[in-house]
């Protein structure tokens, strides 16, 4: 699911290592890669939480389900960047639709 997606003047490729070291900085367990596409997964709690530009020209905040690691990956990157967070969480084109709580915080918090 998509929570929100980042918003900012240039291409992805200009902002790849600026949001690994921004999120390096926050979270202990960071992967990430940039061949073609950047993505960024924050781990934690068994959780994961992925910044990727795999389905849109700018980062994307993901998840299998809202959390209180989504909501604090959104915190941090808005320290930085503009993000547009939205009111219902997109499905990305392999998902089926479900209901999830509009919230990015979920149920947990």
């Amino acid at each position: 699911m998509i929570f929100a997606e980042l918003r900012y003047v240039g291409h992805y490729d200009d902002r790849h290592d600026q949001l690994v070291a921004l999120l390096t900085k926050e979270f202990a367990d960071i992967q990430s890669g940039h061949q073609g596409d950047s993505w960024i997964w924050v781990c934690a709690d068994e959780q994961k939480v992925s910044i990727d530009t795999f389905s849109a020209m700018t980062h994307q905040i993901k998840a299998e389900q809202a959390s209180a690691l989504v909501a604090r990956v959104i915190e941090v990157l808005s320290q930085e960047f503009k993000v547009e967070v939205f009111a219902q969480p997109e499905l990305e084109s392999h998902e089926e639709a479900r209901i999830e709580p509009a919230s990015p915080y979920g149920s947990d918090r």
